[in-house]
């Protein structure tokens, strides 16, 4: 008796592609559904690190132009009022709003700082909000996708014991199919969730310091106008 079980559990087949063949059409949607979460987690991890690198690089590039001691209208004129980098948008958009708080004789019309602060204000936002799209997917990912995978568990097992029911049968051929189907829903579940929740972490620290430059830029900008305005 226990040479036939042996025989019948070493002809079933527990590949993934089997154990995923063999289950319920439930657990096969639960499956796919964790399958397809995890694509869409992993593209916009490398999309965020992608861009998060080509973010720093260019304000690096920017940093030091700015330093350099060339003329703001001069460097202003030759990135223009719609320039492709996010630290020269936020300066483009502060020297934008310098220039239209200068009168036709010349002075300056009244609150001309604050209008300049907000102007930098709105493109930080602006630029903010792109940086950090697409981090609330991989925060649901990474809190809903272990419970996904414990649903197709839960289903598989309640269908494992079933089929027991229906047999009359306890033996490891008959049980453990069913309990490999239901643990491999379990496992797709943490293989989703576990990288959503590290990388959502990093990329929100990355997204900050990156912000957190362009907040400084922006304060040092506004002081180096408030000089000229005062004088």
């Amino acid at each position: 008796m226990e040479a036939e079980i042996l025989a019948q559990a070493q002809e079933i087949d527990f590949s993934m592609w089997g154990l995923f063949a063999r289950a319920t059409l439930t657990v096969k949607l639960t499956m796919l559904v964790l399958i397809l979460a995890s694509f869409w987690a992993w593209a916009i991890i490398i999309q965020k690190l992608i861009l998060y690198r080509a973010a720093r690089s260019e304000a690096g590039v920017f940093d030091r132009q700015f330093w350099s001691g060339e003329p703001l209208d001069a460097l202003y004129e030759q990135i223009g009022p719609q320039p492709d980098g996010r630290a020269e948008r936020i300066f483009a958009a502060g020297m934008t709003e310098w220039r239209r708080s200068h009168r036709d004789d010349g002075g300056l019309i009244a609150g001309a700082q604050a209008r300049i602060d907000r102007s930098m204000d709105v493109a930080i936002a602006k630029e903010t909000e792109e940086l950090q799209k697409g981090l609330t997917v991989l925060a649901t990912v990474g809190s809903t996708t272990p419970f996904i995978g414990l649903f197709g568990t839960v289903w598989g097992i309640m269908n494992a014991f079933i089929e027991i029911a229906e047999q009359q049968n306890t033996s490891l051929a008959v049980v453990a199919p069913g309990i490999a189907e239901a643990l491999l829903a379990t496992g797709l579940g943490l293989l989703a969730a576990i990288p959503a929740v590290i990388f959502y972490n990093k990329l929100s620290s990355d997204s900050d310091g990156i912000v957190a430059g362009y907040e400084a830029f922006a304060d040092e900008f506004a002081t180096i106008l408030s000089r000229q305005l005062d004088s």
